[in-house]
Order: C-alpha cells, then sequence, then structure tokens
C-alpha cells in the first residue's frame, strides 16, 4: 500500500496462490488486485497473466528480498522474457523500516504486537531505470546499494541505545535479561533501576568527563555499569585485561581516562596487574552506598521518569543522540599496537536491527554471555542485543572454563552459544553431548571456521555451528549465516558452508583491486569494502589512519574475499596474511589449513608466518606444537597434497613452541607468531646482510 500511495499508477504484485488464502493477507486483495502465481505455472503461463497491465502502462510489484528470494528470481525471470521484448524496464525500489512495523514477523508474529514507535515510517528510495535482462546478481548489488542509502538517510528515526533500552524495559518490565552466578535472575526492570542507580551514585566522580574506563568481565556487574556510564552521556571504554598492564595504559592514555570502574575481588581472581595511569573505582565500595532509599528512588525514576528528565537526574551533561560516541573498542592488535575505534550509538543500533533481522530471537532464548565487553562481538551481542531484542543472557566470566560452561549451558537451558572456533574446539573435547542439547544456534567468528572443526562439533553435539563475519570496525557484524527458509515448491537457502554468509539488510559490500579499488565483478577474488551506517566514526585521535582505511564512505577490511552469484562471501585470508615470495603472492591462512589436514588434526597445532629472505622477498616460518620426528611426514604428506611447491615451507623453518599463540578473543596473536619467528630466523637474515 505503501508503494501505491507513491505512485500515481496501478500497481499489482505477484503472489503465490498459497499466499492468498491468508486470513489477515486475504482482505488486501481487494484493494492491491494482486496477481495469483501457482508454482506450477511455466513462463507462457505467467506471460498471459503480466501482460495485459504491463501494456495498460501498469506496474508488477516482485518482492525482491524475504525468505523465498529464489521464487522471486525464478519469476523475474519469466517476467523479463516478457519485458525483454517489449523493452518494460525494471525500476528497482526499497521500502525502509518495515521491520519493527505492524507488518512484518518480528518476534514471529504477524499480528498482536506493537511497532517499535508511532507514528512509523516508511520512506521508499527508487533506483534508475534498469534494463530487463539485468542478471539478478547485479540486480540483487543495485538493490543492496538503495537498502544502504536508506539507512543511512533514516538517522533522525533512531534512538541512542539507552533510549532504546527504557523504552523496552517498559514495555517488557519483568522479562528475564541478565543473570550470572552471583545473581542468577536480573528482569529488565531491575537492570534498568540498577544501572540508574549506579549512574547517580557515580556521576559525581565523573564530572568533566567523556570517557570512562571499565575493567570488569562479562557479568550482572560489567552490563550495568556499561549502562549505567551511557545513562550520563559518557563514552564507554572496557579495557582489554588480556593485553597486558602495558596495552591497557596505553588504552587509558589515548582514552584519556581519568577514573576505572573495577572490582578488587575480580582483579585478585584473574591475577591481573592493576594500571597506574588512572584513579580506580571499586564495586565494592560502592555496595555500601546503595541502600533501600536509593533503590526506590531508582525504580521510580526507571519506571516513571521521562528519558530526558532521566539523563539529567543521572548526571547527563545533555541530551544523547545517536550521532555520540556509546563506546571506544580498542582492537585486539593480533597485528600491530592497538588502536581505539570509535562507534557511535547509530553504528551499534543498526547493526543489532541487522543481526536481529537476521537471526530472531524471543523471550525464550537465552544466550551464553562468555565473549568480553572489550570485544566488539562482546559489546553488541552479550549487553545490548539481550537488552534490546528480548533474549536473555547468563553470563560466565572465562570462556576456557569448559568444565564450568558445560554445566552453565545445561543448567540454564542455554540455546544460543556465540564463541569463536577456538573455544568451540575445546568445548567439542571437553563437554558432554548431553550438556549442550538445549542449544538451538551456534554462531562463530573472528577467525575462519575451518570446516573439521565444525564436523568435530556437529559429530559431538548433533548442532552444525555456522559461521558469521565482522570486523571492530564495523560495529562489527558484516555478514551472518543463518537457518534456511523452505515452502511448497521452494526453498531459500540462506546458509552455505565454506562461506560467511549474507550480508545484513543495512550492510552494502563490493570487492575491488587492493592496489586500485577498482570494483571487480562477481566471482573475482580481491579486497572486501564495506559501507552503511554501522560503519565506524574513524581510529581515536588517528586521521592519518582513518583515511588509509576510508575510500569515498567505503572501509576497507584488508580481508580477501570473494561474492558468488547469490551473495554468500568467502574470506580467503587477509591482506597482512600473504608473502611475496618470488613474486607471488603466498596465503599463510590456506597453508595453515593444509598443514592442519595433513597431520590429521582438528584444533589449532600450527600457525605461519613469514620473515625476510634475500633471495626470494619473504620466506614461510610454521610455529607447532608437534613432536620433531612427526614434522617429516606432514611435509610429506603435504607435497603430495598437490599443493604449489612455493606454498611448502622448509623444514629448517619449523618451529616447536609450547602453545600457538593466542589472544583474550580467541583470535591468533600474529604479531606474537611474527615476533618468535623473527627471532629465529630474521636476526640470521640481518647477519647475513651485514
Amino acid at each position: 500500500m505503501s508503494l501505491q500511495a507513491s505512485l500515481d499508477r496501478p500497481v499489482h504484485i505477484l503472489v503465490d496462490q498459497s499466499e492468498d488464502h491468508h486470513p489477515f493477507l486475504g482482505w488486501l486483495s481487494c484493494i492491491l488486485k494482486p496477481i495469483l502465481v501457482s508454482s506450477a505455472d511455466g513462463p507462457q503461463q505467467i506471460k498471459e497473466k503480466i501482460l495485459k497491465p504491463l501494456e495498460a502502462g501498469e506496474f508488477i510489484w516482485l518482492v525482491g528480498e524475504g525468505p523465498f528470494i529464489n521464487r522471486t528470481r525464478q519469476w523475474l525471470d519469466d517476467v523479463s522474457a516478457v519485458a525483454a521484448d517489449r523493452t518494460y524496464p525494471i525500476i528497482p525500489a526499497y521500502l525502509g523500516n518495515i521491520w519493527g512495523s505492524l507488518f512484518s514477523f518480528i518476534g514471529g508474529r504477524l499480528r498482536f504486537k506493537f511497532p517499535e514507535r508511532f507514528p512509523y515510517d516508511v520512506p521508499i528510495i527508487y533506483g534508475s531505470p534498469i534494463p530487463p535482462a539485468t542478471p539478478f546478481h547485479t540486480i540483487g548489488q543495485v538493490m543492496q546499494d538503495l537498502r544502504e542509502v536508506c539507512c543511512q538517510r533514516q538517522t533522525c528515526t533512531r534512538q541512542p541505545l539507552h533510549h532504546s533500552f527504557i523504552g523496552a524495559v517498559r514495555r517488557h518490565p519483568f522479562r528475564f535479561v541478565f543473570g550470572d552466578a552471583t545473581r542468577p535472575s536480573v528482569s529488565s526492570i531491575q537492570a534498568l533501576a540498577g544501572a540508574v542507580a549506579l549512574a547517580r551514585i557515580l556521576w559525581p566522580n565523573w564530572k568533566a568527563q567523556e570517557t570512562i574506563g571499565i575493567l570488569l568481565p562479562p557479568s550482572v556487574a560489567g552490563s550495568l555499569v556499561n549502562i549505567a556510564a551511557t545513562l550520563t552521556g559518557r563514552t564507554c571504554v572496557n579495557l582489554n585485561y588480556t593485553a597486558g598492564r602495558r596495552t591497557m595504559e596505553a588504552a587509558i592514555t589515548q582514552a584519556r581516562l581519568r577514573t576505572i570502574v573495577s572490582s578488587r575481588l575480580f582483579l585478585r581472581k584473574a591475577n591481573i596487574d592493576l594500571p597506574e595511569k588512572a584513579e580506580m573505582i571499586w564495586l565494592e565500595d560502592l555496595r555500601d552506598c546503595i541502600g533501600t532509599p536509593q533503590k526506590i528512588a531508582a525504580m521510580g525514576l526507571a519506571l516513571f521518569c521521562p528519558i530526558k528528565w532521566l539523563e539529567k537526574v543521572c548526571g547527563a551533561q545533555g541530551h544523547s543522540t545517536v550521532d555520540d560516541l556509546a563506546t571506544i573498542i580498542f582492537s585486539s592488535g593480533s597485528t600491530g599496537d592497538p588502536k581505539g575505534v570509535m562507534l557511535s550509538h547509530l553504528s551499534i543500533d543498526a547493526n543489532l536491527q541487522g543481526v536481529a533481522q537476521r537471526l530472531p530471537v524471543d523471550s525464550q532464548d537465552r544466550l551464553l554471555g562468555i565473549l568480553p565487553f572489550f570485544h566488539s562481538f562482546g559489546y553488541l551481542a552479550t549487553l545490548w542485543f539481550p537488552a534490546l531484542y528480548g533474549a536473555g543472557v547468563f553470563y560466565h566470566p572465562s570462556p576456557l572454563d569448559t568444565e564450568a560452561i558445560g554445566e552453565v549451558v545445561h543448567k540454564q537451558k542455554v540455546t544460543i552459544l556465540l564463541a569463536t572456533p577456538t573455544f568451540l574446539q575445546l568445548y567439542a573435547r571437553r563437554c558432554q553431548p548431553e550438556q549442550f542439547r538445549s542449544l538451538r544456534l551456534v554462531l562463530t567468528g573472528a577467525e575462519k571456521l575451518l570446516d573439521r572443526a565444525a564436523r568435530a562439533f556437529e559429530d559431538r553435539f548433533g548442532l552444525r555451528p555456522i559461521e558469521g563475519y565482522g570486523v571492530t570496525e564495523c560495529a562489527p557484524v558484516i555478514s551472518v549465516n543463518c537457518s534456511d527458509a523452505h515452502a511448497a515448491g521452494f526453498s531459500h537457502p540462506v546458509s552455505r558452508s565454506g562461506t560467511v554468509g549474507l550480508p545484513l539488510p543495512n550492510v552494502s559490500v563490493c570487492i575491488a583491486s587492493p592496489d586500485t579499488f577498482e570494483q571487480l565483478p562477481i566471482g573475482a577474488q580481491g579486497m572486501l569494502l564495506v559501507k552503511g551506517p554501522n560503519v565506524m566514526n574513524g581510529y581515536l585521535g588517528r586521521a592519518d589512519l582513518t583515511a588509509q582505511v576510508m575510500r569515498n564512505g567505503w572501509y576497507l577490511t584488508g580481508d580477501i574475499a570473494r561474492i558468488d552469484e547469490d551473495g554468500f562471501i568467502t574470506i580467503t585470508d587477509r591482506l597482512s596474511r600473504f608473502s611475496k615470495i618470488g613474486g607471488e603472492m603466498v596465503p599463510h591462512g590456506q597453508i595453515e589449513e593444509a598443514l592442519h589436514q595433513a597431520a590429521g588434526v582438528d584444533t589449532q597445532h600450527m600457525a605461519v608466518t613469514a620473515v625476510p629472505d634475500d633471495r626470494k622477498g619473504e620466506q614461510l616460518v610454521v610455529l607447532h606444537t608437534f613432536a620433531e620426528e612427526v614434522i617429516p611426514m606432514i611435509l610429506e604428506k603435504l607435497a603430495a597434497s598437490g599443493l604449489p611447491k612455493l606454498f611448502i615451507p622448509r623444514r629448517d623453518r619449523f618451529i616447536k613452541v609450547e602453545a600457538i599463540p593466542v589472544l583474550g578473543t580467541g583470535k591468533l596473536d600474529l604479531r606474537t607468531i611474527k615476533r618468535i619467528a623473527y627471532e629465529r630466523f630474521a636476526r640470521q637474515h640481518d647477519i647475513h646482510s651485514s
């Protein structure tokens, strides 16, 4: 109806006959006059049904998105055959903000729900006409670009994160939202009241500060402190406590932190060296400041106080907007010094909305919160996602505590597990199948999910992990696989093994040449570029680095990838994980995978890097945890696998280590790996060169 209202000619939508009998949609037939098409109809039958309205100058509307896009592709081929004979153009049009409206399936329901806001605007953006014979994947790219433009233009309709949280709390005050070992069940109203109480106690310590340091594990306390800081209009900086004191102090200096909220008990249990560059505020000391009167006042404010007033009584210096910074996430520093990634409320909100459309959840779902808040996916998926979209989260402070995690998943009936492939490999070895019986979705990212690791997890627990992809600079999710959709006569695959899935609905992606940044055709391999409202504001205090990774609004991920005709993205390696050997680009990730296959192992026992070489530019180096006598056998199998000789490391370039260096996020610590290799071999190169 919105599309019809924007045009001066009749619009006929192509509808499958089975959908026309829907009790709620049937009455719309009298208004929209749809063209009913059966899955058994052939091109000639479809031609007869659409030719008359086209010749009368009317529009035929094909819904180009949703669960049955393969059916739309079939219809488009039939319609294009008719249109091509008479040069009827295809006019791309995108309807924005449909998700969350009364007519969406948000929450799994078409009826009996309230829209996110009222009034609810539905913008329509039209693209330039394109020829009827245009390939479907090209049309898909056009629609993707229109969708991203629409999302960029709708910033005025979005809200800061804490505004959305307050609205969600007041709609569902008793819904379970957070829990951990100390507080197993915290309702949404309890969470908001707790955050308000904390904010009112803490804000006198935060006067004249724009950034607030937080040094806490994934926990109820950690989530409430983050929400409290956001309520006061400050920017949260969750410090990476696994990176060491020096890295924390570098982040403190860059973010100009003056105070850090932490816990003495946590620092003692985790054996963390206390940073010295900021004043510490201890949670243990705050408990005595929040008595019954403060709790009652906080509850009243949480339930009834207008948002602008609530911000003011919590110590906000002004009214928050979606363009304000919500957090600064310091990159893991796997290949260099950590950089502060500035993410606004809009960036995170847009990413949350995209994830919610691809992976819908409800109040029956429960996430396991093991990813730390200093990890961008942990901050998004285990803090704000459950707070805003209905699924509760149960926190556990360490993803490596496999025995406790198995018990938590079983006892709390966790349905959604978010973890890196490294952590999944640990669980596949040490957790019992019955402990993971409640899981319905296992989503992994941060590093490549190898097929052997996915098979091992599926064999153990009967559930295959699906892979997503993201980078901190994109808040962080870019693409994700999800469950396929089926209907009579049609199937829409939205998951494909070996890929990282389809881009989120409000994200635009393309493949470009790493040298010229010229866009490459479908199927070509090159650097992945991303555009959308989820892209960061830039690197903190580093305009020079920001300029290096941004080109005309596109973010250069540094990842080498390809996109197939159906839109699925395959990541082949990082640009930084290639070596130039004898003039050829040699991918480290591909060599690692071949080495593990030759060794017949499912877990990370080897890591490939490179050091300088006088003759060929670089030479490969492999860190490993095997016995030395096993290496010749692995190399023999590697040579027999058909891998190019240039890709096979020399026998004397293997270094035995106790464990492969891994960051606290579960990623390979590429910086440490390279340092170990350099200390062993590059010094020899320097000596010979001199």
